[in-house]
């Protein structure tokens, strides 16, 4: 069973750690989309911090996975297609664009599943970029 996840994966972190070990549980492959900066901008207010070369590099050095690979339009279907996944995992915050629809409806129809995975809302890319920002800012001065 090919297991199949995508992400923007900056600041590697445990939650991440989290989600691929538990990819790794449910098949015997685990082959991960890494988001181009230019799909991250479609859907997130800020660009990665790690460019896109170096955290598919940090991914493909993890045990728990077995390919890596980029993609750089907003869609999953190619990906799964490419990779033959059996298991597509996806987050709890899964909307109802068109490209997660049009992808749900390709599992369906070729008899693959979808996990759905919660995050933990203590690790997040978003939250440690925060949190690097408020140590470094200087304390506010009262005169």
């Amino acid at each position: 069973m090919i297991v199949y996840t995508v992400g923007t994966f900056d600041l590697l972190h445990v939650g991440h750690l989290a989600l691929l070990n538990h990819c790794k549980s449910l098949g015997d492959m685990v082959a991960v989309g890494v988001a181009s900066d230019e799909v991250v901008n479609l859907y997130k207010p800020n660009v990665p911090v790690i460019p896109l070369e170096q955290r598919m590099e940090m991914l493909q050095a993890l045990q728990s996975v077995d390919i890596v690979r980029p993609y750089r339009e907003l869609e999953y279907v190619s990906g799964c297609k490419d990779v033959k996944a059996d298991i597509f995992v996806i987050g709890e915050d899964w909307g109802r664009n068109s490209h997660n629809l049009a992808v749900e409806a390709y599992l369906a129809a070729a008899g693959k599943q979808i996990v759905q995975v919660s995050y933990n809302p203590r690790t997040s890319s978003t939250i440690i970029k925060q949190t690097v920002v408020d140590q470094n800012r200087p304390a506010l001065r009262v005169a």
